[in-house]
C-alpha cells in the first residue's frame, strides 16, 4: 500500500512552506511516527511525521517551496516488515557493542592517540582543529568515526574540493629560520536565507519605518530578588521541579504594570486603538533558525511556578525548533533578555502590532548610593521601547519605574504593586 505524506497546515494565513531538510535519505526504511523532515514557514519550523512504516520516496527536494496540502513524499508500507527487522538487529548489536566499549577504553588510555604526521598528509586539517585534536589526544580515525551520518552537505563539500593535483600542494611555507608558516584560511560560503529569517528581516525593517519608536531606560537593584532566589531555590525546585529565574519576576511585574498603564498594552489598528484587559506576554527565545517569540497567556493570573514551567516548555521547544505558529500569535507585549548573552544595554525593537517591548540586560555589580552611603549592588539596566504614537513619555517612564519598584520590593507583587503600609492604614 502506498501512503501519501502531505504538508500539514502550520497555521492560519500560511499557504506554502519550505522543505528545510530531510532527516532521512530517499529510499530509506522509516517507522511510523518517525520525524522524516523539517518544514519551515515564515513563522516557525515544524516536523513532518511518517504516518506509517515503510520505504520512503521523495517527491520534493531540500529548499523546495511547496503548497500546504501538497504531497511531498510517498511511503510504501509493503516494506514495513524490514523496518521492524532493522530495529531488532540494532538491539542485538547493542549488547556486544557495550562489552567491547570497555575494552576499547582500556586500550585508548594505555596508548598514545595523538595524530601522526602520516595522518596529517592524508587529510587537510586547519591549525585550530589540529591543536584541539592534539590537546585531546584524538586521531584522524577518532574524528571520522564520530561522523555517524553522511548527508547532502558533506557530499557536496567533497565535490567542491580542488582536484588531486592541487590538493597535493602544501598549504605551508618554510621561513628562512626553518619554521613552517601556515597560511591563514580565507574561505567563504553562501547559504540561502530561510523563510523564517526573510520574514523576520521584513518585519524588523517595517517596524523602523511604520512606528514612532522611542526607548527609555532605568536601572534596577537586583539584590532583593537574588536573595529571595538564594534562600528559597531548593524548596522551589523540590516542590515544582524547576528553578525560579529572573524572567518570571519580570513577567509578573510587567503584567501588573500593564494593568496600571493600559496604553502600553494597546496597539494601533488603522485610526483606532485596541486596548487589552489581559496580559499575553511574548518572551524572546533563541533558536537555530533565529529569534522566536512564543506567548505566555494571561500572565497576571499565573503564579511564579506556572510561569517558570511555561518558560521551560518554550525553551525546550525552541531548541528543537518545535514552537508552533499558534503559540506565537496574539501577544500584547514582549520581553527580551539580552543579558543571557552578556548585553549591558540595548534598544530592543517592537514586535508589531504591539506597541511596547521590555529589554532585560546583564546583571553587573556597581557602586551605588544607598541612604547616603556607597555600596556595591547587583544592578541591571532595563529598557522600554515603545510606539510614541499612542504612548506618551510620562506613561512610558512611569511604567518602567513601576517595574523597577516591584523588582526591588518583590513582596509588593502580592498586592498589585500597592504599598502594604498604605493598605494597612487604609490609605
Amino acid at each position: 500500500m502506498i501512503i501519501e505524506i502531505k504538508i500539514p497546515s502550520p497555521g492560519e494565513s500560511i499557504s506554502e512552506v519550505e522543505i528545510a531538510s530531510w532527516m532521512v535519505a530517499d529510499g530509506d526504511i522509516v517507522e511510523k511516527d518517525q520525524e522524516i523532515a523539517e518544514i519551515e514557514s515564515d513563522k516557525a519550523t515544524l516536523p513532518l511525521i511518517a504516518e506509517e512504516s515503510g520505504k520512503i520516496q521523495f517527491l520534493a527536494q531540500e529548499g523546495d517551496t511547496v503548497a500546504v496540502g501538497s504531497v511531498v513524499c510517498k511511503i510504501d508500507t509493503s516494506f514495513a516488515s524490514e523496518a521492524g527487522a532493522e530495529k531488532e538487529a540494532e538491539k542485538k548489536e547493542e549488547v556486544p557493542a557495550k562489552t567491547t566499549e570497555k575494552k576499547a577504553e582500556k586500550i585508548e588510555h594505555s596508548e598514545q592517540t595523538a595524530p601522526t604526521s602520516k595522518e596529517y598528509e592524508k587529510v587537510k586539517i586547519s591549525p585550530l582543529a589540529k591543536k584541539i585534536m592534539e590537546e585531546n589526544n584524538l586521531s584522524i580515525e577518532d574524528v571520522l568515526a564520530g561522523l555517524q551520518r553522511i548527508g547532502k552537505k558533506e557530499v557536496e563539500a567533497i565535490m567542491q574540493l580542488p582536484k588531486e593535483e592541487s590538493t597535493n600542494k602544501s598549504d605551508t611555507a618554510q621561513s628562512s629560520t626553518g619554521a613552517f608558516i601556515t597560511a591563514p584560511e580565507r574561505e567563504t560560503r553562501t547559504e540561502k536565507m530561510s523563510a523564517l529569517r526573510r520574514k523576520l528581516s521584513e518585519r524588523l525593517v517595517a517596524v523602523k519605518n511604520e512606528t514612532a519608536m522611542l526607548t527609555t531606560f532605568n536601572e534596577v537593584d537586583m539584590l532583593a530578588v537574588m536573595e529571595l532566589r538564594k534562600k528559597y531555590q531548593k524548596f522551589f525546585v523540590d516542590k515544582y521541579g524547576v528553578k525560579v529565574g529572573f524572567m518570571s519576576f519580570f513577567l509578573k511585574a510587567t503584567a501588573q504594570a500593564l494593568k496600571a498603564y493600559p496604553n502600553v498594552n494597546a496597539m494601533v489598528d488603522g485610526e483606532n486603538i485596541i486596548y487589552h484587559d489581559y496580559a499575553d506576554i511574548g518572551i524572546a527565545v533563541q533558536s537555530a533558525k533565529g529569534l522566536l517569540v512564543p506567548i505566555i497567556r494571561n500572565v497576571g493570573s499565573l503564579s511564579l511556578a506556572e510561569i517558570e514551567l511555561k518558560i521551560k516548555e518554550f525553551a525546550e521547544k525552541g531548541r528543537k525548533n518545535r514552537i508552533t505558529p499558534d503559540e506565537m500569535s496574539g501577544g500584547t507585549f514582549t520581553i527580551t533578555n539580552g543579558g543571557t548573552f552578556g548585553s549591558l544595554m540595548s534598544t530592543p525593537i517592537i514586535n508589531p502590532p504591539q506597541s511596547g517591548i521590555l529589554g532585560m540586560h546583564n546583571i553587573v555589580e556597581r557602586p551605588v548610593a544607598i541612604n547616603g552611603k556607597v555600596e556595591i549592588r547587583p544592578m541591571m539596566y532595563i529598557a522600554l521601547s515603545y510606539d510614541h504614537r499612542i504612548i506618551d513619555g510620562k506613561s512610558a517612564v512611569s511604567f518602567l519605574v513601576m517595574i523597577k519598584n516591584l523588582i526591588e520590593e518583590p513582596y509588593k507583587m502580592l498586592f498589585g504593586g500597592e504599598d502594604t503600609n498604605k493598605l494597612l492604614l487604609g490609605l
